[in-house]
């Protein structure tokens, strides 16, 4: 797999819920990834999807062949009440590299990269997120202003089942989550958000989760993450996962001598990093989303030509894993999501109507 222009690599797609985003993603980079195989216990939704992509249907990896050389697990782990990391330790057992969509026990992550260092793999965890171009823009920004500016705080906002990720952009951004602490989560019963402080990586973070998730479905949340990263500068925020990523300059206004406001002397309003609107959703699962698959495979690809111990810079993921444990016990089993969404609003519904 060495080489600029090496042949494609034979990929299979482990799962058929989430991992139609990897599938699509495989299927539009043909030059770079072959798309080998569905790798599912054999739904309606994975025969027709094994049919769409023209690829085979294996039901285990005990049937995948040879030529097989990573895999997607898009599987829950234990902590989604699925067998994703003992598919994943069964795949390098069989000499597959392994890109494992998160978020993953810390026990079963730390067992996975024991086996990869045992079978001469790779294995990487994804948590899929941090790949993606705004957050991606957000992450260097703040890692910039840091590198400028002593943070003051950040204040962040998400979804109780994109909470790893979100601790790992924290992660990105200040090279890490320690010295971290957590204290005990205001009382939330009937509340849609849990607040909880905390401190990362010795700033203080005001963490909102919204810990409700509608049964059988993890789709339905208010929001994905919201971050504002603050300065004496100004405050850096990521608005939505997609964007946009705003800077907000702190206002200080010149005064004369006699104690007035000087007329023009305060800094600039605030300036958009990028696009200054987010993408619709169909850009997010035509292109966005797909691209930040890209990104991991690719880094999966770096791993695999290196060749080093697969133990090399999963040091983060393994403190991510482990904070994001005993967050999730702080917060407690998520509540029930209610009510049902409703027909979809746009910006234009909350303008002022100009016809009355």
């Amino acid at each position: 797999m060495s080489g600029g222009q090496r042949a494609p690599v034979n990929v299979v797609v482990c799962g058929t819920r989430f991992g139609q985003v990897y599938l699509s993603a495989l299927a539009g980079c043909p030059q770079r990834y072959r798309l080998a195989g569905i790798v599912a216990r054999g739904s309606a939704r994975s025969v027709a999807l094994a049919a769409e992509y023209g690829v085979p249907l294996y039901h285990s990896a005990g049937q995948l062949p040879d030529d097989v050389d990573a895999a997607v697990v898009a599987v829950s782990s234990s902590v989604g009440g699925g067998q994703g990391a003992e598919l994943a330790r069964s795949l390098m057992e069989r000499g597959v590299h392994v890109l494992q969509e998160h978020p993953v026990h810390q026990k079963e992550l730390a067992d996975c990269l024991r086996t990869a260092r045992s079978t001469g793999t790779q294995y990487l965890l994804d948590t899929f997120y941090p790949h993606l171009a705004p957050v991606r823009r957000f992450i260097d920004a703040a890692r910039r202003l840091t590198a400028l500016r002593t943070p003051v705080f950040v204040d962040a906002m998400c979804a109780v089942q994109v909470s790893f990720d979100l601790l790992d952009i924290l992660a990105e951004i200040f090279g890490g989550l320690r010295p971290w602490s957590l204290a005990e989560p205001a009382a939330a019963t009937g509340r849609p958000l849990a607040s909880v402080d905390a401190t990362v990586a010795g700033v203080p973070l005001t963490l909102r989760v919204e810990n409700r998730m509608e049964p059988g479905d993890d789709s339905s949340s208010l929001f994905l993450h919201r971050i504002t990263v603050g300065t004496d500068a100004g405050n850096l925020t990521l608005v939505n996962t997609h964007g946009p990523v705003v800077w907000s300059p702190v206002l200080r206004v010149e005064q004369d001598a006699d104690g007035r406001l000087v007329t023009g002397s305060g800094d600039g309003g605030p300036e958009v990093l990028g696009p200054a609107e987010g993408p619709s959703w169909t850009e997010v699962l035509a292109s966005v989303w797909p691209q930040g698959v890209l990104r991991a495979l690719d880094e999966l690809c770096a791993r695999i030509e290196a060749g080093g111990d697969p133990l090399r810079g999963a040091q983060r993921h393994l403190a991510v894993a482990r904070i994001w444990q005993q967050l999730t016990e702080t917060l407690g089993y998520p509540q029930a999501a209610g009510p049902r969404p409703g027909p979809p609003i746009t910006a234009a519904d909350l303008l002022p109507d100009t016809r009355r």
